[in-house]
């Protein structure tokens, strides 16, 4: 690691910004939980998706290898209702829905994760997590059931900082007979025949949410992890549970040394949910924008503080991304021309304003002011040399932050429902009258194509041609 980067980040178990120091600096380790596969996801699950991708982008950029994890949770109450109502096979309609979101987010620009467990593949390693529990105390079966026992664990509690009373109206729990606490939470469920079900030491059933990060988690990344991500949503109960599952199934044992969680999107007044009923999907924003816009939008605010999701907002992403390309079109590219070109580079070839941005808690706001910053002083740049010094800086920066993945043409040729074909022979026919001389017809073109809302700009290689933003 460059001793000159001092990577920080906000620990939501102890409510403070802390150095990041991985377990293993040669191999670091991070869980992001991923969606619920029973319906289209909406924008707001699209911010932990992008977040955590520009952490694994600077976790990569400054240390040799990364294995992250991003899960699906593929067996739930939700996927059972939604796929009767449906009428379709319970596994078909997850795997249906779990196709369609990474489609979405991958649409975001998003990197692929190292693996992305799905928990229908864990039942093992779920059913003898839960054998564990049960032999070292903290957890019973009941009724078919089994249930972590909640008082078992006196450390419970401390991620969520929450009272007694506070945990039992948030986790909205079940006070059913069988439970010996209220706060118990459940680690398997028996199944009636038309659902989901696995033979088990308890009988034929299926696991809690829970336990099923927790399984996946100790598969694929070992007993401690360095980061676990997610929403501030997911923080009690489902992270406060998986915490006391992973202290508990061994002594005492670190489970997560970094918890870190992204703030919700709020549509007016109220967080965007699908039980309020006011998503968007993100769906139906790539359809409407490109999914560059949607990211930069989800990165124009401190990942932890909620985000008011409006049409300003990608107005003002759609202007941000426009300037920056239009930086790139302005300038020959020197030895860089795509920002996939430093995936694999070191820390030295980023930008210095960038990198030491996100490596402050993440702070997109402030990284993306600095690419901007990089814009003015391509703008000011008398010498080209340094302009194309500058342009490459941008270049690396964008890697860092998952955008300028176009090129410029490409970038403003977008969302054009006029044939290209038809452009360019239009703009043939105008240069044939400059050349005749005919300035009037060569101005008519132009306005004819203007009238279209397409912008053309003559430049020594000849005549370019975009949108208007």
């Amino acid at each position: 690691m460059n001793i000159t980067l001092k990577l920080t980040l906000h620990n939501t178990l102890t409510g403070r910004k802390e150095p990041f120091e991985p377990l293993d600096p040669n191999c670091v380790t991070m869980y992001v939980c991923g969606p619920t596969v029973y319906n289209l996801v909406h924008i707001g699950n699209g911010r932990p998706a992008v977040v955590f991708d520009v952490l694994y982008r600077l976790l990569s950029a400054v240390y040799p290898k990364v294995r992250y994890a991003r899960n699906i949770t593929d067996i739930d109450d939700k996927i059972n209702n939604a796929a009767l109502e449906a009428g379709e096979s319970i596994a078909d309609f997850a795997e249906r829905f779990t196709v369609a979101y990474n489609e979405d987010v991958q649409a975001l620009g998003n990197l692929l994760p190292t693996v992305e467990p799905r928990a229908t593949h864990h039942i093992h390693e779920i059913v003898a997590m839960i054998e564990r529990l049960i032999e070292r105390g903290h957890a019973y079966a009941a009724e078919g059931h089994v249930l972590f026992n909640v008082p078992s664990d006196p450390a419970y509690g401390m991620l969520s900082h929450r009272s007694l009373e506070d945990m039992l109206d948030g986790a909205r729990v079940e006070v059913a007979p069988y439970k010996r606490d209220p706060k118990d939470f459940v680690l398997w469920k028996p199944s009636t025949p038309e659902l989901p079900g696995w033979d088990s030491p308890w009988g034929r059933g299926r696991p809690g949410w829970h336990i099923e990060c927790s399984a996946m988690i100790r598969k694929h990344l070992g007993n401690t992890i360095d980061i676990h991500g997610g929403g501030s949503d997911l923080t009690f109960p489902h992270h406060e549970n998986e915490l006391a599952q992973g202290r508990c199934v061994d002594d005492g044992e670190t489970y997560v040394r970094y918890w870190l969680h992204n703030g919700m999107l709020t549509l007016g007044d109220e967080k965007m949910s699908k039980s309020v009923g006011n998503i968007i999907t993100l769906r139906d924003l790539l359809a409407r924008h490109g999914g560059e816009v949607l990211r930069y939008a989800l990165l124009s605010g401190n990942y932890r503080s909620p985000l008011a999701w409006s049409d300003d907002l990608l107005k003002q992403a759609q202007a941000s991304l426009d300037r920056m390309y239009q930086a790139l079109l302005d300038v020959p590219p020197g030895n860089a021309t795509t920002p996939d070109q430093f995936r694999h580079a070191p820390v030295e070839a980023f930008p210095a304003p960038v990198i030491e941005a996100l490596a402050d808690d993440l702070n997109t706001t402030e990284a993306l002011a600095a690419m901007h910053g990089i814009v003015s002083d391509m703008h000011r740049a008398n010498d080209p040399t340094r302009a194309r010094v500058l342009r490459d800086q941008l270049v690396a920066g964008a890697w860092l932050l998952g955008l300028l993945t176009e090129t410029p043409e490409a970038h403003f040729k977008a969302g054009t429902s006029v044939d290209a074909a038809h452009i360019e022979e239009r703009i043939a026919a105008r240069n044939a009258a400059r050349a005749a001389r005919d300035f009037r017809q060569a101005d008519e073109i132009r306005d004819e194509l203007l009238a279209q809302g397409i912008e053309l700009e003559d430049t020594r290689d000849g005549t370019r041609w975009r949108t208007r933003s």
